[in-house]
Parts: structure tokens; C-alpha cells; sequence
């Protein structure tokens, strides 16, 4: 097993941010929770990557692109040799999107 490290796309951070904002306006203390169990559930990436299945809305997948899904917010990631890549962040009511 490779000793991965995790990295963020630019705009899948931008798009976590946004999302906690916007749970923020009803609830700081959920956008926290929300934010420390998402935080938790990537960092947990390292240790087992392929916990979570192939990412169906990636076109071509090898298998390397996996996706979860925690508090409606879907995070799909690629898994490299050496880095885990969160790719983007969306909410499971938006309209999927391939990519």
C-alpha cells in the first residue's frame, strides 16, 4: 500500500466552502459538524482508499475515481500512487453531472 497524502482540487475546496457557508446561515453549530465529519471521512482515505465505490457519473472510469456521499454532500476523489485528489463536492439534490 502507498503512503498517499490527500490534496484539494481548487474548486472542489471552493465548493465545500460554499456548502458550509450555506449551512451556516440556519445552523454554525451543524456547518461545523458537517465540516469536522467530512474532514474525517477523507483523512480516512489514507488508510483505505477504495473504501468507497467507483464514481458512476465519471466517464471512463478506471476505477480510480470514487465517490461518497455524508449530510447530502457527494465528494468524489481519484486515487493516485502517491495522493488521494478530491475532485469536487456537490449536493446530492443538484442535478448529477459527468465529467
Amino acid at each position: 500500500m502507498a503512503n498517499r497524502r490527500i490534496d484539494w482540487d481548487r474548486r472542489a475546496l471552493l465548493q465545500f466552502n460554499k456548502a458550509i457557508l450555506y449551512i451556516a446561515e440556519d445552523s454554525i453549530q451543524n456547518a461545523e459538524n458537517v465540516r469536522v465529519e467530512i474532514f474525517e471521512k477523507i483523512e480516512a482515505l489514507v488508510a483505505n482508499p477504495e473504501k468507497y465505490p467507483s464514481d458512476k457519473y465519471k466517464a471512463e472510469n478506471d476505477g480510480n475515481y470514487r465517490a461518497f456521499e455524508l449530510h447530502r454532500l457527494r465528494v468524489a476523489y481519484f486515487v493516485g500512487v502517491e495522493v488521494i485528489r478530491i475532485l469536487r463536492v456537490r449536493h446530492t439534490s443538484r442535478e448529477p453531472q459527468g465529467y
